[in-house]
């Protein structure tokens, strides 16, 4: 059943619509059969952990871009990979034990850490030097990145190299991960026989309505043809949440100045939602629609001049006490949110059989913590 917003007592909470989660999965596991490849999850995007006994139902690994994610990656699934664009000294050591695959963002970095793999297998990060993605922020790709070892660089694959690691789309469709596929091919190709392994990153939005799937495992399927050797992985985060979840949020006041409208909320949008600033995004709302001009703003509840959003229209006028819904906020949103002015972090919180279980709350101690000990 959809989520009864009445049922929602304390805001702003991130909420896990467990129906549309797990059909995502159910998706994700269909693919899965059809390729010659595998899904991984992307703990940089999600990592509700509350219900990752579900997803290793689908994929049996993660991958980490820090110790911390490594750490919680291990005590759930059976596969942790690990990338970083480069690794703390003191760190390296525990990762390499809980890791499979451990990929480095460059040579040197390799050359550094390659006595102390363990038993981990090591791959390098490549730029196919190939941008699906407008907004510089969030582009591997641009000009002059420092993700990933273009070709002119790798010229021959360095003695310990078992795979190559390319991430280079950023919810993007199946066009876009075929042509990303010819461009390894071109840039690379002297060294896919070399290897054993290639992952393909994250980005592939195979739960997203209108994803050519068709496309993806018919490309899938021809590259490994001609590189039957090779075990291919993918490591989307947003795509197993993709629309599963929203950010419900209350109005707290209405400030009237100059002729424009803000409804003040109990959320942030620099705080808890960055992403809408930083790509900059308007999320959809369900209870109103984004406008151009008109309407009304949103204004968070932090003291930055700029965290607030909008204009936005709402079919019937909205009070003090009212709740604002946030649509697809289970993907990296959450997993971005700060304390910023000492405000509490959402709850979070699963809808399942019309019923709201609340898994996370923050308090004081999460706040006093993570600025000094005692």
């Amino acid at each position: 059943m959809a989520l009864d917003i009445s049922k929602v007592e304390r805001t702003p909470a991130f909420i896990l619509e467990h129906s549309a989660f797990k059909k995502n999965l159910e998706l994700i596991k269909e693919v899965q059969k059809q390729v010659p490849a595998r899904f991984i999850l992307a703990l940089k995007g999600f990592a509700m952990h509350s219900v990752f006994d579900e997803i290793t139902e689908v994929v049996n690994g993660a991958t980490a871009s820090s110790l911390n994610e490594a750490l919680l990656a291990s005590e759930h699934f059976n596969e942790v990979h690990a990338y970083a664009p480069s690794y703390i000294p003191s760190e390296f050591d525990t990762i390499a034990k809980v890791a499979k695959h451990i990929t480095f963002n460059s040579v040197a970095q390799f050359n550094l850490y390659k006595d102390r793999l363990k038993n981990a297998k090591a791959g390098l990060r490549i730029n196919p030097q190939f941008s699906t993605v407008e907004t510089d922020l969030y582009n591997p790709c641009i000009d002059g990145s420092r993700l990933g070892v273009v070709h002119t660089q790798l010229t021959t694959l360095p003695k310990g190299v078992s795979g190559l690691h390319t991430h280079n789309l950023c919810e993007n469709g199946a066009f876009e991960a075929k042509e990303t596929l010819k461009q390894i091919e071109k840039l690379y190709g002297n060294h896919l026989n070399s290897i054993s392994w290639l992952n393909l990153g994250g980005g592939h939005l195979v739960t997203r309505e209108g994803y050519d799937l068709e496309l993806l495992i018919k490309s899938l399927n021809e590259f490994h043809l001609k590189y039957p050797h090779l075990e291919i992985i993918l490591e989307p985060g947003a795509a197993f949440v993709w629309e599963t979840g929203v950010l419900v949020a209350s109005v707290l006041d209405v400030v009237e100045n100059n002729g424009t409208t803000t409804l003040m909320l109990d959320t942030s949008f620099a705080a808890h939602m960055p992403d809408t600033l930083e790509m900059p995004y308007k999320p959809l709302l369900r209870n109103g629609k984004s406008v151009e001009s008109g309407g009304v703003m949103l204004g968070g509840s932090s003291c930055l001049a700029g965290d607030w959003l909008g204009p936005y229209h709402f079919d019937k006028k909205v009070e003090v006490g009212d709740k604002i819904v946030f649509e697809d906020m289970m993907h990296y949103t959450m997993v971005k949110t700060t304390m910023f002015n000492g405000l509490a972090l959402p709850d979070i919180a699963i809808w399942k059989d019309n019923k709201l279980k609340t898994v996370f709350s923050s308090s004081y101690d999460d706040y006093k913590g993570r600025l000094s000990d005692g």
